[in-house]
């Protein structure tokens, strides 16, 4: 029986039920990450705030002898208080600071299994995003023979969980996810990926997951290793991101800062708390600043925040209009729409993921042109055979009768019959004055088109403001006349 069961897909993300030894969590979700020696929120609390699974570093437990004879002794769950699922990292984030752990591969998986951990993780090699291809692709082959190693000797309940490595080489990170794959994990975290969110890089962080994505079963739980930050929650789930891990609540509390889904204030500089959580109703701005317990209420906040952000996420994903998400969350910032746009490089790939019938398209901008149901519309015009006479307008008129097919006109998707008017994706809520992408896209879409009916003639009642280059190019066709566009 498989640990995983997907429930409803939107692009590549998806809805889902994770089996666990303490319980069944619905993703995507967010794991709070917990300092076993420094709790801002009690474990016990997390719930409150929409928290299913939690995560925290059995490295940590394992070096200190108070924790370590405690987790032994009661079990992990007993020690943090909490009777969820919780998973645990295995000193790897150590690793990558300090260079090295006084713990091996073995030990470390063995301690997870005996504490009782749901999810756990082998010692992997994280490796930095900006090292040699050389040397990532060593720390790769170790963390592979790593993870073979540690296949081999779990038993029992825990589920085991197979980093990805392979830093920003696309070949090695898909190498990877494939050899990892064969191993049979049930959870595959793509590792090493925060100093790419740290530095913005979310444009690598792309390539990273799609080539990771690629190379593994596509219905494999996904865990994007130290992704915290809300305002990229909408992303990573639309490429297939199953389960995050946050620190970020805590850290970010403590340099005072306050998340939102759009990105990041400090405190000391808002007015005013743009914010219903029960700690932004319960408090000025002012009041917040001054707060005595100012950390604390910062950290419930960017809680809050958080689960209200993935929520939305998943019910994008339920309602079928994930993407339209993505878009919007991506115009907060820069390089968030440099990602988006290397996201629809994918497009391809969204598309073979991507239900073929959904809610209405809308679109939010250029980037909507790129979309994975503007690429399948693309590809399904070779289905489409038509012969005789065929009318294209971009407006309504009486002529429809004269011609033996009608087709609409409708940026970005081109030319479509008449009667699919309805039908998802034609049915699409579109700007009137379209952009030079939309227009662009449906007028390649709208020449392939005439291109693949060499026998039938074509005649384009065109709207003034449908005006491009590719309109000339169109008129230049044997079978394609233009009728000049009409005040509006």
């Amino acid at each position: 029986m498989s640990q995983f069961d997907i429930t409803h897909k939107d692009a590549a993300g998806r809805i889902g039920k994770l089996t666990t030894p303490h319980g069944v969590i619905e993703t995507p979700t967010v794991m709070p990450v917990i300092n076993p020696n420094l709790q801002t929120i009690k474990p016990s609390e997390m719930r409150d705030f929409g928290a299913e699974i939690l995560i925290t570093n059995s490295y940590i437990i394992y070096r200190k002898d108070e924790l370590r004879e405690k987790a032994l002794a009661d079990g992990l769950h007993s020690l943090l208080d909490f009777d969820g699922p919780i998973m645990t990292d295995s000193g790897s984030f150590q690793l990558s600071v300090y260079g090295e752990v006084e713990v091996t591969n073995q030990e470390i998986i063995d301690f997870q299994q005996k504490i009782g951990t749901d999810i756990g993780v082998p010692l992997d090699i994280p490796t930095h995003p900006d090292v040699t291809y050389e040397k990532a692709k060593q720390d790769m082959d170790i963390t592979i023979e790593r993870l073979r190693e540690a296949r081999e000797f779990v038993q029992g309940s825990m589920l085991l969980a197979g980093p990805v490595q392979g830093a920003v080489y696309k070949d090695l990170r898909e190498e990877c996810a494939r050899e990892l794959s064969g191993m049979g994990f049930e959870v595959y975290p793509f590792g090493a990926v925060v100093p790419l969110m740290e530095s913005y890089r979310y444009a690598d962080l792309v390539d990273v997951i799609a080539s990771a994505k690629k190379g593994l079963d596509p219905a494999a739980p996904v865990h994007l290793f130290g992704a915290g930050h809300p305002m990229m929650f909408a992303l990573a789930v639309a490429l297939g991101c199953d389960l995050f891990d946050s620190a970020a609540y805590a850290l970010y509390a403590k340099d005072r800062r306050y998340i939102t889904s759009r990105g990041t204030y400090h405190v000391d500089q808002l007015k005013y708390l743009p914010c219903s959580c029960p700690v932004c109703i319960d408090h000025t701005a002012e009041e917040l600043k001054k707060a005595h317990n100012c950390t604390e209420l910062l950290a419930r906040h960017n809680l809050y925040v958080t689960f209200e952000e993935m929520r939305e996420v998943k019910q994008a994903i339920w309602e079928g209009n994930l993407l339209e998400l993505v878009e919007q969350r991506c115009r907060s910032h820069p390089r968030m729409l440099e990602a988006l746009k290397q996201m629809y490089n994918y497009s391809p790939w969204l598309e073979e993921c991507d239900p073929s019938s959904k809610s209405t398209f809308f679109y939010c901008g250029p980037e909507s042109s790129k979309r994975p149901e503007v690429l399948r519309f693309n590809k399904n015009l070779e289905r489409l055979t038509l012969k005789g006479s065929v009318l294209i307008r971009s407006y309504p008129t009486k002529k429809d009768r004269e011609y033996d097919n009608v087709m609409m006109f409708k940026p970005p998707f081109g030319s479509y019959p008449q009667d699919l008017a309805e039908v998802y994706p034609f049915n699409a809520e579109v700007v009137r004055t379209p952009d030079y992408e939309s227009l662009e896209t449906a007028y390649l879409n709208t020449i392939r088109l005439v291109e693949l009916n060499p026998e039938a003639t074509f005649t384009f009642f065109m709207k003034e403001r449908f005006e491009h280059p590719l309109v000339e190019k169109l008129g230049e066709m044997d079978n394609f006349t233009i009728v000049p566009p009409k005040a509006d």
